[in-house]
């Protein structure tokens, strides 16, 4: 079935998109020009809506608004956003009613007529996915990449081919009770994240598993061989696996040694990519190039390979070096929203930077960050609502007396920058590097790393 069959075929019934966030937009401008029956469930109140949600309430959508937007859902089709987690007691009492409960992601895969690679993982998701198409694009492919990485891809489906790519991001959010099989599945690493949406540390599991729990033999999944939770996995895979790992030899896939990436598949190994031809810095991006590697294996040439590592400079919001000014190198680093990539981003640092920290509180354990930050940096200015709770992981560190470096609370954002800016000495770099969410003031990193460039940039 075609999309334009598909939505034909839900014309008769009534329908429900909860969010009219970025990712069903789309979904719901194509319902309703489709002539189909649209209620839009959202949290927000009518003075919180946009010239778009304007539009779409021309075009005959129907706004359900406030506290209460999820009573009483008596919908045939339910279209949740990632962020509503399936077990939510309203879809639930709406799925023992007999609703329909999917998501774009869900109705995308069974839809999408060409090849997809997709992506997930705690860390690294992004530049990932992105270093994937890149490779593919550099190859001669036509690649069409969304997801979580920010572009619902719905309705580009009449405009796709068989022997295109797809590459999707894919969070816990979207992955949690989604039946998927794409051709080929990548889980960079797992570790605690978003405890504030999922039941626990397994349910998070869970939906990670999901990407490649319904693959079969004909597919392709890619594991991180350094991860204890991730190399249970491949007990449980039907897919064709390739490994990745910076610390150990592996059967199939691609490993470090240090240097050099070595292709590995039995007792053939051969050297692909020197580190030195990987333009962004750090181990977590070899491991990136890794990863993306088993993904395009057998699709690009070794010499793609050295080009892309050559010329990719890595995605906005991860490491991005904004401005020099008055000797200082401010670098926006908005997308390491989990303590793991903030430390992994330190470590990538030629030097101890001054380090800007805190947001939303996920519930993660900030003991680890604790330890990285008072290891890899030269101070720290904490905001957010997270402020205080880093705060007590690093004065709880073991190496906080070894180093003894500067903490600074001010839950104020650009307060908090100010103060930075006045502590730091030229040859000093200032990197925003959160470690947490963004949603307790900013609607998401994209919004947070541009907030933190227009503060750079206003300095004189």
């Amino acid at each position: 079935m075609d999309l334009y069959g598909y939505v034909e075929s839900i014309k008769d019934k009534r329908i429900c998109v909860i969010g009219a966030g970025i990712s069903n937009r789309p979904l719901i401008r194509l319902l309703l020009t489709s002539g189909c029956n649209v209620t839009v469930c959202d949290k927000r109140n009518a003075e919180q809506l946009d010239t778009d949600d304007l539009k779409l309430i021309a075009l005959g959508a129907r706004y359900r608004l406030g506290e209460d937007y999820l009573s009483g859902l008596d919908h045939d089709i339910i279209f949740r956003t990632p962020g509503l987690m399936p077990f939510d007691k309203n879809l639930q009492d709406a799925k023992s009613r007999g609703a329909l409960i999917t998501s774009e992601m869900e109705v995308f895969f069974s839809l999408c007529p060409c090849r997809i690679i997709a992506i997930t993982g705690s860390d690294g998701k992004t530049t990932t996915s992105t270093l994937i198409a890149e490779l593919l694009k550099q190859e001669g492919y036509t690649v069409h990449l969304g997801g979580n990485i920010g572009k619902p891809l719905l309705c580009e489906v009449p405009f796709m081919k068989k022997d295109d790519f797809t590459v999707l991001e894919l969070s816990s959010f979207q992955l949690h009770s989604m039946y998927c099989r794409p051709d080929t599945a990548v889980i960079t690493n797992i570790t605690p994240n978003h405890l504030d949406k999922h039941r626990d540390y397994e349910d998070y599991i869970t939906a990670k598993k999901s990407i490649f729990l319904n693959q079969d033999e004909t597919c392709r999944l890619v594991l991180n061989q350094d991860d204890d939770i991730c190399r249970p996995f491949a007990a449980e895979a039907a897919a064709d696996i390739y490994w990745f790992s910076l610390t150990g030899k592996v059967s199939k896939g691609y490993r470090f040694d240090g240097e050099t990436i070595i292709r590995a598949n039995g007792t053939d190994e051969k050297a692909v990519l020197s580190k030195k031809d990987i333009t962004i810095p750090g181990l977590h991006n070899i491991a990136n190039f890794m990863t993306a590697m088993c993904a395009v294996d057998g699709l690009v040439s070794e010499e793609t390979v050295k080009t892309v590592a050559r010329e990719f400079k890595g995605v906005e919001h991860r490491l991005e070096t904004v401005r020099v000014f008055d000797g200082v190198t401010f670098i926006n680093d908005s997308i390491a929203s989990s303590p793991t990539r903030t430390v992994a981003g330190l470590k990538a640092l030629p030097g101890k930077p001054v380090i800007i920290l805190g947001g939303y509180d996920k519930k993660l354990d900030f003991a680890p960050l604790g330890d990285g930050v008072c290891r890899y940096a030269k101070a720290a200015f904490l905001t957010g609502a997270t402020a205080e709770k880093i705060y007590d992981a690093i004065m709880a560190s073991p190496y906080y007396a070894e180093n003894k470096i500067d903490v600074f609370l001010d839950k104020d954002f650009d307060s908090n920058f100010r103060k930075a800016c006045e502590y730091a000495s030229s040859g000093d770099t200032v990197i925003l590097s959160p470690a947490c969410a963004s949603f307790d003031r900013f609607k998401n990193f994209e919004e947070r790393g541009n907030h933190f460039r227009k503060l750079v940039m206003e300095l004189e």
